[in-house]
């Protein structure tokens, strides 16, 4: 790891002496720039060489309207020698931040600058040397990103059709065990068809119930059952209980049962009546697990904008609910509200950046509940923009921090949870679509509010 010692190194070896920038004098002519004047930008050819010998210039880099600052250098410190070596267009602009005066060297000219002023030359070269590595690794970074990406693409292509196979075939799975479950009772010889008809009529009203209790309620509910066939003399009570206690069965259902089915019949019923629930439960999981996975591919697919265009009119609401689906692991035992307007327009822009804007967002909003409370998630229209809130009822953040919180690097969270780079991302993509992006908090409300210019195309509400 560079340690700030290291940068001051690095930056002392691309500066030149003042001796250096007298001797170079007769081979340039000397530009007075105003401040915010470009030196030179990514929209044409780089034929010069810059030293500056007055003021700072900063290089910064454009992304949508937004320059992203990079360096700034100062008296000594010289740029423009990458493009001018690859004869390319500069992938960076450079422009006066103070008053400034930059000694213009012309692409023929410095070449022999290496050769006349060996020691500038030497500066030259190490420091050029230093940048093209710097610029390589950029690159190759940028390779292994869109590398990552076709990998993602692929591998979500791929996962869709064994998913969407397995969840038909677990559909298919319940039907036939529960039709073989069915044929069995019907030809079972230790049943009286009265006894049958009660045992399909139970089955019947809990397939139909929906079961949502809490793992104390239902250890309970466990409990009370296997007490129930303890009492009554049925074998294996502790291993039936959990599957009738699923299903909503309750003690009622049983004196039911026991009513009807004689001693040797109450065992065996109850048996074929937890072994049914219990093989149809576990294609229900197949088939939602299946789906979930099918799921999960179509909102990645829709999040990355995978098969269309990721520049044009843009709907949010479906990037915001591809969002939440994504981050769903971190959202349970959240309750999550959603206030969306009817008919909102679109967003011109680019869908996958404003995907990292939501999923930034609600990322923070879930850290900061803590796997409780409550997220709210709005989207409107406000004075020509549209307008996309996300609140949380979380701690908040401290009054001193909160104009803060867009800083690079910086972060509210402990050491190891965040690097401060999120609402960072998410200030330069809203930034760059035209919009701007607000927080207010206090304790129990946070609220990050995102406002984008309105497209003229509107959503069938």
């Amino acid at each position: 790891m560079r340690t700030p010692d290291d940068a001051m190194v690095v930056q002392q070896e691309q500066q030149l002496t003042p001796q250096q920038v007298e001797a170079l004098m007769p081979y340039g002519s000397d530009l007075s720039l105003e401040t915010g004047d470009l030196l030179f930008d990514e929209n044409a050819a780089v034929d010069s060489f810059y030293v500056v010998l007055q003021g700072t210039v900063n290089i910064s880099r454009l992304a949508g309207a937004e320059e992203i600052p990079l360096v700034s250098h100062g008296a000594g410190e010289f740029t423009g020698g990458l493009a001018v070596l690859t004869g390319k267009r500069s992938i960076h602009r450079a422009r006066a931040a103070t008053p400034a005066r930059v000694l213009e060297i012309d692409s023929e000219t410095f070449r022999r600058v290496a050769v006349e002023l060996p020691d500038a030359g030497d500066v030259f070269v190490s420091g050029l040397a230093r940048r093209m590595r710097q610029t390589q690794r950029t690159f190759r970074q940028q390779e292994k990103l869109a590398a990552l990406g076709k990998l993602s693409a692929g591998l979500a292509h791929e996962l869709n059709n064994p998913a969407s196979a397995a969840k038909r075939a677990s559909e298919e799975l319940g039907g036939a065990v529960l039709a073989a479950q069915l044929a069995a009772l019907e030809h079972d010889e230790r049943f009286e068809p009265g006894e049958r008809d009660a045992l399909l009529a139970v089955r019947r009203e809990t397939a139909a119930a929906t079961v949502s209790l809490d793992p104390l309620s239902m250890n309970d509910a466990e409990e009370g059952l296997a007490e129930w066939l303890d009492e009554h003399g049925v074998e294996e009570a502790w291993e039936l209980a959990p599957a009738l206690a699923a299903a909503g069965i309750e003690a009622e259902h049983l004196d039911a049962l026991a009513g009807v089915l004689g001693g040797g019949s109450l065992a065996a019923g109850l048996g074929w009546l937890a072994t049914t629930i219990e093989l149809v439960g576990l294609t229900d999981e197949l088939s939602t697990s299946a789906g979930r996975i099918s799921d999960l591919v179509g909102a990645m697919k829709e999040y990355t904008f995978m098969d269309r265009a990721a520049t044009g009119e843009v709907d949010v609401i479906p990037g915001l609910e591809n969002t939440l689906t994504i981050l769903g692991h971190k959202l349970e035992g959240v309750t999550v509200q959603r206030e969306y307007e009817e008919d909102l327009p679109q967003v011109p822009g680019n869908g996958g950046e404003l995907n990292q804007v939501w999923t930034n967002l609600v990322d923070n909003a879930a850290d900061a509940v803590d796997g409780r409370g409550k997220i709210t998630v709005r989207a409107y229209t406000q004075t020509g923009r549209l307008v996309v809130e996300v609140v949380d009822d979380g701690p908040g953040i401290p009054h001193e921090d909160q104009t803060r919180v867009f800083e690079p690097f910086f972060t509210t969270k402990e050491v190891g949870a965040g690097i401060g780079l999120g609402l960072d991302v998410t200030r330069r993509i809203v930034g760059a679509h035209g919009g701007e992006v607000f927080v207010r908090s206090e304790m129990g409300e946070t609220r990050f509010t995102v406002k984008l210019p309105a497209g003229n195309s509107r959503n069938g509400g």
